[in-house]
């Protein structure tokens, strides 16, 4: 165990980051006080360069306050994207004196103390007495998680289980479920959450409930464009520790494709890791329904007027048909759709 008031350092490609990678920083983050992460590679990629893998990586660890920036625990990261042109990083095939001696400058350069290197590599303990410092493995034999960044970019299907749901959509893919997960989706005050909770008890299973409306009640209203795609990568991770608690099936309230068109309702934009994630939704639920607007509307201080609810669930129905997922429309009582959704399932 290393002191804990030190600096730890992690370098890698991340290309792109997978469970492994987290592994290491999560491991790395609970023996340090502050952990350092380059990200780099030469020849990079050209349609997620180190700077996009980066930013995955701050998403990945962000919390509800954005202004604490990206953090493990209590352990703040320090995120650095180099380029080869404007950081001089030198080419992968480089021999190791070089790659250990560029790392050793650059953070001179910058000023950073590093007092000891993690890495899940055979070139961890080299690297790491370059720098003067201790070298600690973390999973070095890949028992833990067997994969690589190598394995993934030759076959992100296949690997997709070794990937966060927010990485696995920027590479089109769906990490494989534990149990089917089936979705609701519906203007605000649809019925949502209530069929939702309906069918979970009568089911005798778990349900997800929206995380959207979580963090809106948390702020207080007042949510930022970053908060957007924060909402779908969180409401994923809910999705997945829940499905361990699940009996045969999952019910999820709200999907990161609604989440989308919350983002172009409010701020006219939407994060491509956003966009993403809503395009592999019909990837990601065995079955999709949509509460018709029809049950009385209820406004609680959180939701815009009713008569927005018409046009809400418009949008729905049109994004659905754009991406091709096919759903059914649920009406009536809650008694009479959760007969129909399990008459369906």
């Amino acid at each position: 165990m290393t002191a804990p008031n030190s600096t730890g350092l992690v370098v890698g490609k991340f290309w792109p980051p997978h469970r492994g990678h987290q592994l290491l920083l999560e491991a790395a983050a609970a023996q340090v006080r502050e952990l350092v992460v380059l990200v780099y590679a030469n020849p990079d990629s050209a349609t997620l360069p180190a700077a996009v893998r980066a930013q995955w990586l701050r998403e990945l660890y962000r919390g509800d306050e954005r202004a604490d920036g990206p953090r493990i625990g209590t352990t703040p990261l320090r995120i650095f994207a180099l380029s080869a042109g404007a950081d001089g990083v030198p080419p992968d095939a480089a021999d190791d004196d070089t790659q250990r001696e560029f790392v050793r400058q650059w953070l001179a350069r910058q000023g950073l103390r590093i007092d000891v290197v993690f890495t899940s590599e055979a070139y961890g303990p080299g690297f790491a007495a370059h720098l003067g410092v201790p070298h600690v493995a973390v999973d070095a034999a890949r028992g833990r998680v067997p994969v690589s960044g190598t394995v993934v970019r030759e076959n992100p299907v296949a690997a997709a289980q070794y990937l966060h749901p927010l990485v696995a959509a920027q590479l089109g893919v769906v990490p494989p479920a534990v149990v089917p997960r089936v979705v609701f989706l519906g203007a605000e005050s649809s019925g949502k959450s209530t069929l939702c909770e309906a069918l979970a008890a009568a089911c005798g299973t778990a349900w997800v409930p929206e995380y959207g409306r979580t963090l809106h009640e948390q702020k207080n209203g007042n949510l930022d464009y970053e908060d957007l795609l924060y909402i779908a990568r969180r409401h994923a991770e809910l999705e997945d520790e829940a499905a361990v608690q699940a009996h045969g099936v999952l019910f999820c309230d709200t999907n990161a494709a609604t989440t989308a068109l919350y983002s172009y309702y409010y701020f006219h934009r939407c994060d491509p890791a956003l966009q993403a994630m809503a395009a592999v939704c019909g990837q990601r639920y065995a079955h999709t329904f949509v509460c018709a607007p029809t049950v009385p509307f209820e406004q609680d201080g959180w939701r815009g007027p009713e008569a927005l609810r018409s046009f809400q669930h418009g949008m729905i129905l049109m994004q659905l048909d754009f991406y091709g997922i096919p759903f059914t429309l649920v009406e009536g009582t809650v008694a009479e759709r959760v007969a129909q959704v399990r008459a369906v399932l």
